[in-house]
C-alpha cells in the first residue's frame, strides 16, 4: 500500500527582525551571499512579495533594484499561470492581442498592456485621415505601409534576428523592430481597427499577411517593410527557400496557431542560448496550445 502524499508544510512567517535581517543582507556586496538570501526570501512565497514590495522604493538603490528583482520574480509566476491557463481553455479563436499581452506579461510583468493598445488605437486614427478606403487595394496599402514603416519607422530586425525581444510585442513597440510575425501581429492589430480583411499566413520560415476581397488578394511582408507579393511571388519564394509548394501553405492561420509559432520561436532561441529554465517553460505553453 503506497504511503499517503503529503504537501510540504509552508515555511513559518518570517518575523520583523528576521525581515530586517534579510533586508541588510540583501545589498551585501558579495553576489553568493545576495543568491542565498534571494533564495530565502523566494522561498516565503507570495507573502515575501507583499512586504518586499514597498522596499522597490527604497532610498538605496542597491535594495530598490534587488527588491524589484525579486518582486517581479513573483509577478512573472503569476503571469506564467494566467498565460498558461489562457492556453488551456481557450479554443482556435480568441482575442490575439489579449493572448499576446498575456505571454508578454511571463517576461515584462509591469507593462502597460492598455497604453499599448491606446497606441494601436492612435496609429489607426491617424490612417483613417489619411486611407482611401475607395482606392484600389494597392493604394490603401501603400498609405498604410508608408505611415507603419517610414512615418513610425518600423523595421525587420535583421541584425539581430535572434533576440528574444523580436518576439515580445511590448519590445517590438518600443524598439520600432522585430521579426516576421511580430511585425504581422502589428498589421494585424492596425489593420482589425481599420475593418480592413487581413489575416496572418504561416508560410515555412516566414510569416506574412494577405488582404484579400472579393476583388482579388495581395500579400503583404511586413518584415521587409510592407513589400506587396503576388501570390506567383509567394510561390517562388516558397522553392527558393526549399520548400515544395502546396496551397496550405498560404492558408489563413487562426489565433491559436499563430501564439503557438510565436511560442515555438521563443523556445527555439531560449534553447540555442541555452536558457535552461525559459526553454522548459515555453516547452510547457507549446504542450498547452497543441492541444
Amino acid at each position: 500500500m503506497n504511503p499517503p502524499v503529503t504537501s510540504a508544510p509552508a515555511p513559518a512567517a518570517l518575523t520583523e527582525g528576521q525581515r530586517t535581517a534579510l533586508l541588510t543582507l540583501l545589498t551585501d556586496d558579495d553576489p553568493a551571499i545576495y543568491q542565498i538570501i534571494r533564495s530565502k526570501i523566494i522561498e516565503q512565497g507570495q507573502p515575501a512579495r507583499d512586504w518586499l514590495r514597498s522596499h522597490t522604493l527604497s532610498s538605496d538603490p542597491v535594495l530598490r533594484r534587488r527588491a524589484q528583482e525579486i518582486v517581479d520574480h513573483f509577478e512573472r509566476g503569476s503571469a506564467d499561470n494566467r498565460f498558461l491557463a489562457f492556453c488551456l481553455t481557450s479554443g482556435e479563436d480568441f482575442d490575439l492581442e489579449q493572448a499576446v499581452w498575456l505571454l508578454c506579461q511571463t517576461q515584462y510583468p509591469n507593462i502597460n498592456a492598455l497604453a499599448y493598445s491606446a497606441l494601436f488605437d492612435s496609429y489607426a486614427a491617424d490612417l483613417r485621415t489619411r486611407v482611401d478606403f475607395g482606392a484600389p487595394a494597392d493604394r490603401m496599402l501603400a498609405t498604410i505601409n508608408y505611415f507603419l514603416f517610414t512615418d513610425l519607422g518600423f523595421t525587420g530586425n535583421e541584425k539581430d534576428y535572434s533576440d528574444p525581444d523580436n518576439s515580445y510585442l511590448n519590445r517590438v513597440m518600443d524598439r520600432r523592430t522585430g521579426n516576421p510575425i511580430s511585425l504581422s501581429i502589428v498589421y494585424l492589430a492596425v489593420a482589425r481597427r481599420l475593418r480592413l480583411p487581413v489575416t496572418g499566413i504561416g508560410m515555412p520560415g516566414h510569416f506574412i499577411c494577405r488582404f484579400q476581397t472579393s476583388r482579388g488578394e495581395v500579400f503583404i511582408d511586413p518584415f521587409r517593410k510592407g513589400k506587396l507579393m503576388t501570390k506567383g511571388d509567394c510561390i517562388k519564394f516558397l522553392i527558393q527557400s526549399g520548400h515544395a509548394f502546396h496551397d496550405g501553405f498560404l492558408a489563413s492561420v487562426t489565433p491559436r496557431r499563430m501564439l503557438l509559432r510565436v511560442c515555438s520561436n521563443l523556445h527555439h532561441i531560449y534553447s540555442s542560448l541555452s536558457h535552461a529554465e525559459e526553454t522548459v517553460r515555453f516547452q510547457r505553453y507549446i504542450v498547452a496550445l497543441s492541444k
